[in-house]
């Protein structure tokens, strides 16, 4: 990969090396051209950093001697200037990858940089639907699928997802044997790590996989998989989230309406409704109180916005 007519300050073994670098990035380890340009602009702003910290252009020998505190040095300089913590860590991420493949070759120690804790990311809040966008996800009559099977198929494992607050892998990890009985109102799920909880199984998602269960062409195996794709094998989550953005596009809503959103909404809709975080800890299946307190920011910033559209003096 060619530097396009940027100046890059390194000497010509260094400067090399890189190309060489940039060149496995694309072919060999086959990142997207975004990121290998990334890694280019960043690693480039890295040797003229190193040109004015060093007292000249960089080579082999120099990056063979790099410190943690030239690492940290150059990380202080790039946020004085503004960069935010995922930026830097992506220039750190860049920084290790040189390192490393130059360490293969017997030219550098990627030690230090790998020593140097990648910055802390902000955490982002979940971005729920409405509830009344929701209801319109998850109902039967707005899928999109020509099979009616498939989009009875389709409604019931969104609303899963909605109604249990599941993962797309916990919803299609279930067996008919799973749902089985009547009067059924509890679902043992296992989540991340082998865990396993039970969460309330609402009529409405009973009589949604009921429903698909009545149109399915396939023979559903007690202990197999409850739900199937168009050739009968086990479904595939990229299937859920490829009907999905159909549905985002179709109702006109935010790109940030996954199906994992729906499992945001429940947590959200639940903590708005009145229940208590540890219960809703429980019910998704979180090690910890502090993964689960994130809802609490959604619905605080959900009633800032209330109160500033209802308040008589908000405006």
């Amino acid at each position: 990969m060619k530097d396009e007519g940027f100046l890059v300050n390194a000497r010509p073994d260094l400067a090399a090396a890189r190309e060489i670098w940039l060149s496995a990035l694309a072919s060999e380890r086959r990142l997207s051209p975004e990121t290998v340009e990334a890694y280019e602009r960043d690693t480039r702003q890295f040797l003229a950093f190193l040109t004015g910290h060093l007292g000249g252009p960089p080579g082999i020998a120099d990056i063979a001697e790099l410190r943690p505190a030239d690492l940290r040095a150059f990380l202080a300089r790039r946020r004085g200037e503004g960069a935010g913590a995922r930026t830097l860590a992506r220039m750190l991420a860049g920084i290790r990858s040189l390192l490393r493949h130059m360490e293969r070759r017997g030219l550098a120690n990627s030690a230090g940089a790998v020593a140097i804790r990648a910055p802390r990311q902000p955490k982002s809040l979940p971005r729920p639907l409405t509830a009344p966008d929701a209801k319109r996800v998850v109902s039967a009559a707005e899928q999109l699928a020509e099979e009616p099977w498939i989009a009875a198929r389709d409604a019931a494992v969104l609303t899963l997802l909605y109604a249990c607050g599941l993962r797309i892998s916990e919803a299609l990890a279930l067996t008919p044997a799973d749902l089985a009985g009547p009067g059924r109102t509890t679902l043992r799920v296992t989540g991340k790590g082998g865990k396993t909880r039970i969460v309330p199984v609402l009529p409405v998602a009973i009589e949604a996989v009921s429903a698909y269960r009545m149109l399915c062409p396939w023979h559903l195996a007690p202990d197999g998989p409850l739900f199937l794709g168009a050739r009968g094998k086990r479904l595939d989550p990229a299937i859920v989230q490829r009907a999905m953005r159909r549905l985002r596009s179709a109702l006109d809503l935010p790109d940030s309406a996954t199906p994992h959103a729906l499992r945001h909404s429940f947590a959200t809709h639940l903590l708005g409704r009145g229940g208590d975080l540890r219960t809703i800890q429980e019910l998704l299946g979180h090690a910890s109180l502090s993964t689960t307190q994130i809802y609490a920011g959604v619905d605080a910033e959900r009633l800032l916005e209330v109160h500033a559209a209802a308040h008589p003096r908000a405006g």
